[in-house]
């Protein structure tokens, strides 16, 4: 079994190679990752990212990294509609779960119109390769299986790589190691463990 840092350092010799941004070998199948780890290495990752994020963008490579921390991006959408506050107060008085339910549908989570994918959309050009973060921080109000589903069907000309505090074997996707999200079967594994 590879180490964290094997693993890590994988990922620059994948995403420099010209044929991960051109998707050949993939059956003509758009490029969705996923870089599944121990949830103990979550600031081991996130550091990661960060450096993968400066090498690739101040370097001479031709395109771009855009990270996309989901947790991020839901306070920024909450804050902007004027509930972040609201919520706080909310979830004092109703609990968890109802905050939890009236956040899916304040971003409007599984909609056509929904807020996360929009934002994701909005910000990608031709040149980039996505970077999903976040997706332990945000859940139990986002999933992941849904924004990959959903970000499927309106990004298709540009790597997304999600990176996932779990397991992912090429189908089901189990968050913390524990908790089993959904099957997901489009995406590959972007380095394998062993």
């Amino acid at each position: 079994m590879k180490t964290i840092n094997q693993r890590l350092d994988e990922i620059i010799l994948r995403i420099t190679k010209e044929n991960f941004r051109k998707n050949t070998g993939l059956g003509n199948e758009i490029g969705y990752y996923i870089f599944d780890y121990e949830p103990g290495y979550e600031m081991l990752v996130r550091e990661h990212v960060q450096f993968l994020k400066q090498k690739i963008n101040e370097g001479d490579y031709g395109y771009n990294i855009k990270e996309f921390d989901l947790y991020e991006i839901m306070l920024e959408i909450l804050e902007s509609k004027g509930y972040l506050e609201k919520n706080f107060k909310m979830e004092q008085v109703k609990g968890s779960e109802f905050v939890f339910n009236a956040t899916r549908k304040a971003l409007r989570i599984t909609e056509k119109d929904d807020l996360i994918i929009h934002y994701i959309k909005e910000r990608v050009e031709k040149d980039d390769i996505v970077f999903i973060t976040g997706v332990g921080k945000v859940w139990p109000i986002i999933r992941s299986h849904t924004v990959l589903n959903n970000l499927h069907q309106v990004l298709d000309e540009v790597p997304v790589i999600m990176f996932f505090p779990g397991i992912y074997d090429g189908l089901e996707l189990v968050l913390f190691e524990e908790i089993k999200d959904d099957n997901y079967y489009r995406a590959f594994r972007l380095v394998d463990r062993y």
